[in-house]
């Protein structure tokens, strides 16, 4: 059979396909891409010590590859895990020796953080001088796993997790390309893929060493490989995804998960949560509708809400799939319990409306900021207040536009710590209402 040829005589396919140009390389547009500030130190052949920080699977090694290809350095890949400063010794100075033959040396060294401060301490002379150009590779916070002398010599450059459409255009070129499975017929359903690109979650060797062994064991019916949503299952030890992140069920599991927590049936929130990871969504996706659900649903009677839900939002950028899972379930928790509020969401929705009406309505004269003399001629922040001047910290000066004086958006219900703060507002109004009547 042609494919077990091709798979007992090639290398892995991550390694066959790994892209040896800028143009070739998927991902991290934000930094490569035309007109960015990584692709202008490339064409400038200008490279700064640096460090790249990221999740795994996001090419860190490729891009140090590419960057000495494009700018004709000599590249030694260097691994933190297996080397000590004997190692390092050796290889600095074979940097020199290039060095003096008027070739530049990028020394990469892949997850940095494991060398201890003893071993960084030693790239740090050869930094200095410019016998190296130092490429770091780590997926720890450089800010706590790199001696501070060393980072302070490096240029931190974060790496994204690959995005779903990212992972869709390796694994369509993976399968086009003569390097990869470019001389097979290979048939596959983009929602098979979908599969694939969604299960990685942002780790492009990951998607590929699955779409290779779908390959192997797909079977194979008058020269055509047929790999199917069971084969993925097979692989991935997961179920195929029941809808379609775009779709109408992908909308209606987020829908019971969001009425779950406010109607607080915290087994409901955690069931729907469990459905939407174990399909394969985004926990990302999942974590920034968490902190809309924050601010919506329960807002002022518990602001330790939001805070939660961007710790949690942070954490799943960290750790991903599937421990980030903990996290999640966390968070839904918490909100699902938490006492509600939509006294925020209300306010918003009814100022929207009159925004909308008065939008053409320029802004008050005592509120308007006035940097220049012409400015302050034209009266631009007379009789505005300064509200620290004062030994209430309150004032009467009005903000609403004069069409809008009497008008109140914001009604704290008395729910939870809202409670407090509509006490607070009620001080507030009744200071201002008895001081403006003095004034009359």
């Amino acid at each position: 059979m042609k494919k077990q040829k091709i798979q007992s005589s090639l290398e892995p396919l991550a390694h066959r396909l790994r892209p040896s140009t800028l143009e070739e390389y998927v991902g991290q547009k934000h930094l490569v891409g035309q007109g960015k500030v990584l692709w202008h130190f490339i064409q400038n052949d200008q490279i700064p010590s640096m460090i790249f920080w990221g999740p795994p699977g996001v090419s860190k090694t490729t891009l140090a590859r590419i960057i000495a290809k494009t700018t004709h350095a000599h590249f030694i890949d260097f691994s933190a895990v297996n080397s000590g400063i004997k190692e390092i010794k050796k290889v600095m100075q074979e940097a020199i020796e290039t060095q003096h033959q008027g070739i530049k040396t990028i020394v990469f060294i892949d997850e940095i953080h494991r060398f201890n401060k003893a071993q960084q301490d030693a790239f740090l002379p050869y930094v200095e001088q410019g016998s190296i150009t130092l490429i770091g590779a780590t997926t720890e916070n450089p800010s706590f796993e790199i001696n501070s002398a060393l980072l302070s010599r490096c240029k931190v450059f974060v790496l994204h997790a690959l995005d779903v459409n990212d992972i869709l255009e390796l694994l369509n070129h993976a399968i086009h390309d003569p390097r990869g499975f470019g001389d097979l017929n290979i048939q596959v359903e983009p929602s098979t893929l979908s599969m694939i690109a969604h299960f990685a979650n942002g780790d492009a060797r990951v998607a590929l060493n699955i779409l290779e062994m779908a390959v192997y064991n797909a079977p194979e019916n008058h020269q055509t490989l047929t790999i199917s949503p069971e084969i993925i299952e097979q692989m991935t030890s997961q179920k195929s995804l029941l809808y379609d992140k775009n779709g109408e069920e992908h909308y209606n599991l987020i829908s019971a998960l969001h009425k779950s927590m406010r109607n607080s049936d915290v087994d409901g929130a955690i069931y729907w949560l469990a459905r939407m990871l174990e399909a394969g969504e985004d926990p990302l996706y999942i974590a920034r509708r968490l902190v809309r659900f924050a601010s919506e649903d329960i807002g002022m009677a518990d602001s330790r809400a939001l805070e939660i839900a961007v710790a949690v939002y942070q954490a799943c950028h960290f750790i991903g799939m599937p421990e980030c899972s903990v996290h999640l379930t966390h968070a839904v928790t918490y909100l699902s319990l938490s006492v509600k509020s939509n006294a925020l969401y209300v306010a918003y929705e009814s100022a929207k409306k009159d925004a909308l009406k008065t939008i053409a309505e320029p802004v008050t004269l005592h509120l308007r900021n006035a940097p220049t003399r012409l400015m302050k001629d034209l009266n631009y922040g007379k009789g505005y207040q300064y509200a620290h001047d004062f030994q209430d910290k309150l004032t009467t000066m009005t903000c609403l536009p004069e069409a809008l004086q009497n008008k109140e958006y914001y009604h704290p219900t008395e729910q939870g710590h809202e409670k407090k703060v509509a006490l607070r507002l009620q001080q507030i109004k009744q200071w201002k209402h008895s001081h403006r009547q003095s004034k009359k």
